[in-house]
């Protein structure tokens, strides 16, 4: 077995005994984050039957999945990265989820693009949780106002997602998503990473962005 594929089942395996001691039937599932690593060591994972696949910038993931998307339909591309306007058309035609969404302007943007190639894209809203100035999100304050405003112009929100401040207790973060996420009664929720996967899973994230612990350190 390829070391990318033992990787991931010893994580599938670690939160499925978690889960499992904590009574939580919430199994999520596992986006590999490929961004930066070469095809070659990603097709192991879709060889063995993967399918859920992350990248965070549109051009590298065009160069990268493009062929590979056309002879594998069951493969799930999620943009993870913020999203710029003017790559917004080239994403649509790409990636099946986008979970960077975080104001109106983008919003209006995909849900147009979506129309042009008649194509629906799943959604996640990313929301700000720590308040950090230097990162993407809305804010908690507009946050219902952005949902309002995706739902009006037919965009498919599936649920919330974020990501925590670093070096901080991701944990209270993860309780607060899931809260949140309840109130809205979004039945998908997108947090925990590397660091941080099996807090997330306990408070019911349904996807987890795993990189560097499938694939090993990025050079």
């Amino acid at each position: 077995m390829h070391n990318t594929v033992q990787n991931l089942v010893n994580i599938e395996n670690k939160i499925k005994s978690n889960l499992s001691n904590l009574q939580i039937n919430n199994l999520p599932k596992i986006i590999a984050v490929s961004k930066t690593f070469k095809i070659e060591k990603i097709l192991p994972l879709i060889e063995y039957g993967h399918v859920h696949f992350g990248e965070n910038k549109v051009q590298e993931a065009i160069d990268k999945w493009t062929e590979i998307k056309s002879k594998n339909s069951n493969i799930k591309l999620h943009m993870i990265g913020k999203l710029q306007t003017n790559k917004v058309k080239f994403a649509v035609k790409l990636f099946d989820f986008i979970h960077t969404v975080d104001n109106e302007k983008l919003a209006k943007k995909i849900a147009d693009e979506q129309i042009k190639i008649n194509k629906k894209i799943t959604i996640f809203i990313q929301v700000n949780i720590g308040n950090e100035e230097q990162k993407s999100g809305v804010n908690k304050k507009e946050l219902s106002k952005l949902i309002f405003y995706c739902k009006k112009i037919n965009l498919d929100i599936a649920g919330l997602m974020c990501i925590p401040p670093i070096h901080s207790e991701t944990s209270k973060y993860f309780k607060e998503m899931n809260l949140l996420n309840k109130d809205f009664s979004f039945l998908e929720l997108s947090m925990g990473m590397s660091s941080d996967y099996i807090s997330a899973s306990e408070n019911l994230a349904t996807y987890l962005r795993i990189g560097s612990s499938i694939f090993g350190k990025r050079s």
